[in-house]
């Protein structure tokens, strides 16, 4: 039995396949302005990829912010639900999970069959997800793989208060305006990220173990200061953006 999972977030577009619940191919692209011909090209492209046609699959179940544009879906699912599936289907014993993307991020408590107990989304604002962080490395002229790896060498604890992106973005630059070393920037930025997906992580509650995923889950310095902020270690599955995609194609029996 083949099934696609679609997930269509704010900036990319995550697509996995799968045969008998097993993954046999996943890719992603840039959302763009059109997300729904995206979505479209890269299912087709995939479909090519792995020599199958539409009418030979079982379904496809679309989540993420721009579910709605997978007009070709066959289900769809809410994220809280893909990446509880996802996760629940990798993990055997599972109740908390932290998930944070390119605009948002979320705290889920559920059962280890995936039944949600509660959840909380950090949805005001994109200052507690990875669109900031972008920002913030273009603003420091840093590659944004290497952000995370150079807030590692700081050992500065620089407060930022701003619950804005927009005046988060205001302390920045007064940062570099008072040459404080880049390093110590983007150990600050991962702070403040850190610090508001704590603060709705700890409104949920949470046990161990604890899984991240999303895209930001490959920032190494945001992972440092989760865990600091926690005071748990968190565990991060291999590709942990493509988890929401996956659930979705789970969640379809």
């Amino acid at each position: 039995m083949i099934k696609v999972g679609i997930d269509v977030g704010a900036k990319l577009i995550k697509i996995v396949v799968l045969q008998n619940d097993k993954i046999i191919a996943k890719k992603q692209a840039l959302a763009g302005f059109e997300a729904k011909e995206s979505a479209k090209k890269l299912f087709d492209e995939i479909l090519n990829k792995v020599g199958i046609s539409q009418k030979e699959i079982h379904s496809i179940t679309s989540t993420g912010s721009g579910r709605k544009e997978v007009d070709f879906a066959t289900n769809s699912v809410t994220d809280v639900t893909a990446s509880a599936t996802g996760v629940t289907g990798l993990y055997s014993n599972v109740h908390s999970i932290i998930d944070v993307g390119a605009e948002e991020g979320r705290s889920i408590r559920c059962k280890p069959d995936g039944k949600i107990i509660d959840f909380a989304v950090n949805e005001k604002c994109a200052a507690g997800a990875g669109a900031f962080t972008e920002a913030m490395a273009r603003a420091l002229e840093v590659a944004i793989e290497d952000f995370g790896p150079i807030s590692l060498k700081s050992d500065k604890k620089i407060p930022m208060n701003a619950q804005c992106a927009v005046f988060a973005e205001s302390e920045v630059v007064s940062l570099m305006h008072a040459k404080t070393p880049k390093e110590d920037i983007a150990k600050a930025v991962n702070d403040a990220i850190a610090s508001r997906i704590t603060s709705m992580v700890r409104k949920v509650g949470f046990e161990k173990e604890i899984i991240l995923i999303g895209g930001v889950a490959k920032n190494v310095g945001f992972v440092n200061s989760l865990e600091t902020n926690l005071e748990e270690k968190v565990t991060i599955p291999d590709d942990p953006e493509y988890i929401s995609a996956y659930g979705a194609a789970l969640s379809c029996k």
